[in-house]
């Protein structure tokens, strides 16, 4: 299983240099967990910078993958790992979720860089 990170679906709808990096698991929907965060995430940087139906066209491709929402056990989850692994409230739902799926997490968000299970591609 696998989760992209804001900054991995941002760089690949944006065609950025490390857009390459996430097609793998872009290319395997079925093993593709999102969760809700990203969606809102992804959803207001393309708004604010493109328009609104390049922003429903995102949010329409990342629902190919498992979508999945933030519950209480979640979110109690995400909060110890905040404080663990001193991470932002979405990095931690982020990975939180991963832990839930046993989930690999690709980005190019630097919070994630010396965590377990990431790939991590520096943004150039």
């Amino acid at each position: 299983m696998n989760i992209l990170d804001s900054s991995g679906w941002l760089a690949y709808f944006t065609d950025e240099s490390n857009a390459q990096y996430f097609l793998t698991p872009l290319n395997d929907p079925a093993s593709l967990i999102v969760p809700a965060i990203t969606i809102y995430e992804v959803f207001k940087v393309i708004l604010r910078e493109s328009t609104e139906n390049d922003a429903f066209q995102a949010a329409i491709a990342m629902q190919k993958g498992t979508v999945v929402d933030l519950t209480a056990s979640l979110a109690m989850a995400a909060s110890r790992l905040s404080i663990d692994c001193n991470l932002p409230m979405t990095d931690s739902i982020i990975l939180a979720t991963a832990h839930q799926f046993n989930a690999t997490i690709w980005t190019q968000d630097s919070h994630f860089e010396n965590i377990h299970n990431v790939k991590y591609f520096p943004k150039k």
